[in-house]
């Protein structure tokens, strides 16, 4: 099975008593923890890291963020020159991005003080034993990004 990062798209409803945020088909099922990540500003870069089979789910709940995905094609050494998707992720859009195992990930904040909420189907011990690193160079010049 080849799965994709996916954008699960989400919603909003207002009246007189508020606005209401939802995303109805994020499947939360799978989900074993959550956590929240803040970047003071746009220069804090926070890449590479990959999973083989853990995935995650991204949620800007304010400002927004740079989101970049690569396909590693091998895992101890893999090639400099894969090709990057990139993803602006806002939080007045909505939206939870899904990436799969088998992917690398990282992000930037593009507004001072910008947060998501970052959900995992692994817990922190099972993440550890499936865990990559690579340099935050390596793929894309994260400076010159938007």
């Amino acid at each position: 099975m080849n799965v994709e990062p996916k954008i699960i798209q989400g919603g909003t409803y207002e009246d007189e008593r508020g606005k209401l945020s939802f995303v109805n088909d994020f499947d939360l099922s799978d989900v074993k923890r959550y956590y929240i990540i803040e970047h003071p500003d746009t220069s804090v870069i926070r890449a590479w890291q990959a999973h083989k089979k853990e995935q995650k789910w991204f949620q800007v709940i304010s400002g927004s963020f740079l989101v970049a995905v690569v396909k590693p094609d091998n895992w101890e050494k893999p090639s400099e020159k894969l090709e990057v998707k990139k993803i602006i992720l806002k939080a007045d859009k909505n939206q939870v991005l899904h990436i799969p195992g088998n992917f690398a990930n990282g992000f930037k904040a593009l507004e001072p003080n910008s947060r998501m909420i970052v959900f995992s189907d692994f817990s922190v011990e099972e993440s550890s034993k499936d865990n990559f690193r690579y340099d935050s160079q390596m793929w894309l010049d994260w400076k010159n990004e938007i």
